[in-house]
């Protein structure tokens, strides 16, 4: 149970707001199994796996609408105001973003149709590499955005947070990397604009699990930090601290 949603003096109320935060840790569970599967097909070269991904997308699809409908019947029939409201916006703020983490690993396993699923040659292991470890690293940060959403762990959030800059460095990394690759073999020219479109894909992950950093800040303390630097939000913190 969370902190956030324990104590209030109608026990229904309490329920639905627990029902609430497990349907964040579900759809989250739902997301990252969507990455961690999609990143599987392109190592293994299974384009059928992949078609599978690509439609168990439905699935988040739907219950990104249902959490959405639990939302505004919980809205509408408990009026919530203060620490429940801000939960509850919250909620809502991190099931969009998580839905749109799905939408960005339906794109890896469509990656792995387009390589692997035709006559053409596919890339070797060595050029897909990047995708691959950079699917780990947001997959990680994804799973520390929602505990700290779990456990209303602050610093951890600020971690997931500070993890973006991390992860925009790799970002560079591999485009260069990738720019070599090209130069050493210029067949590869064909399959460069769907790399760096995976690339980018799980930047955007990552870019998500951030998101959802800044939405825990503003679950535990109130503060909307989105648009600030890692250095500003740590300042605001201990300036509304003192």
């Amino acid at each position: 149970m969370n902190n956030m949603t324990d104590g209030h003096t109608v026990k229904s109320f309490n329920d639905e707001m627990n029902h609430l935060h497990g349907q964040v840790l579900r759809i989250a569970g739902l997301a990252r199994d969507q990455i961690r599967r999609a990143l599987t097909t392109l190592e293994e070269e299974d384009p059928e796996a992949a078609r599978d991904v690509v439609q168990n997308d439905d699935t988040l699809n739907q219950l990104d609408v249902e959490i959405d409908e639990d939302i505004v019947h919980l809205i509408a029939k408990r009026q919530p105001m203060a620490r429940d409201l801000r939960e509850i916006i919250t909620v809502g703020k991190i099931v969009t973003d998580i839905e749109r983490v799905g939408d960005e690993a339906r794109k890896i396993a469509l990656l792995t149709i387009n390589f692997y699923d035709n006559h053409n040659s596919a890339p070797s292991y060595a050029v897909i590499r990047d995708i691959i470890k950079m699917g780990e690293y947001v997959d990680g940060m994804l799973e520390r955005a929602v505990r700290a959403f779990d456990e209303l762990d602050l610093d951890l959030a600020l971690e997931v947070i500070a993890q973006d800059r991390e992860l925009d460095n790799e970002f560079k990394s591999a485009l260069r990397r990738l720019s070599t690759f090209i130069m050493e073999d210029s067949r590869l020219i064909g399959h460069a604009v769907e790399i760096v479109l995976g690339l980018r894909a799980l930047e955007r992950i990552g870019g998500h699990a951030k998101n959802i950093g800044g939405y825990v800040v503003f679950l535990i303390r109130g503060m909307d930090v989105r648009h600030k630097s890692l250095e500003s939000v740590i300042a605001d913190l201990k300036s509304s601290a003192n």
